[in-house]
């Protein structure tokens, strides 16, 4: 008899160990696999983050976070946030420009100077414009020139109920394990 209450003791906390996972995973944070190079050179392709699935039902979203969201029902996209909605967003010269006042893009810095010395000059970001509508963010892949992003008009701007979560944790490979700003 006590070797059945043994196991049945087992069974339990093995259940709810699998249901708590489920919760977490569901409702808190989910690993993602960076898939591609859009987001070169702050994430590599096959990069696996944690998305923080929470962040944004305590909090707002804010501008330069990197966020997941679902372009459709099998495939999730990972960006940076440059518009927020409501605002006129502006490149010239490889300047953002957010309601005619000049953002720094720290993040872009080498990736700049690398880009201008292979190509000759030029810019990274080509120059653009666009009003984000409300309720809504623009959002672009730091790899400019190779990002399938709000600029391509089959994505365009992303609506903020279809983000999935906040993705700032890279975990492995563990020699890059790191949490981005």
């Amino acid at each position: 008899m006590a070797k059945k209450s043994e196991l049945w003791e087992w069974v339990k906390i093995l259940l709810i160990a699998a249901a708590l996972a489920a919760v977490i995973r569901f409702f808190l944070f989910t690993p993602i696999i960076v898939d591609g190079e859009s987001m070169m050179p702050t994430l590599e392709d096959r990069d696996r983050m944690i998305v923080n699935k929470l962040s944004y039902k305590l909090g707002d979203i804010e501008r330069f976070d990197i966020v997941v969201f679902k372009v459709s029902d099998k495939k999730d996209y990972i960006k940076r946030v440059i518009g927020l909605p409501g605002e006129f967003i502006e490149y010239k010269n490889d300047t953002l420009y957010v309601d005619g006042v000049a953002y720094d893009e720290p993040y872009l810095d080498d990736y700049k100077k690398e880009y201008q010395q292979i190509y000759m000059g030029g810019s990274l970001t080509p120059d653009f414009s666009y009003q984000v509508p409300e309720g809504h963010v623009f959002v672009m892949g730091d790899n400019r020139r190779f990002s399938r992003d709000s600029r391509d008009y089959t994505i365009g701007p992303i609506s903020v109920e279809h983000i999935l979560g906040k993705a700032s944790i890279i975990y492995w490979p563990i020699e890059d394990f790191k949490i981005i700003n």
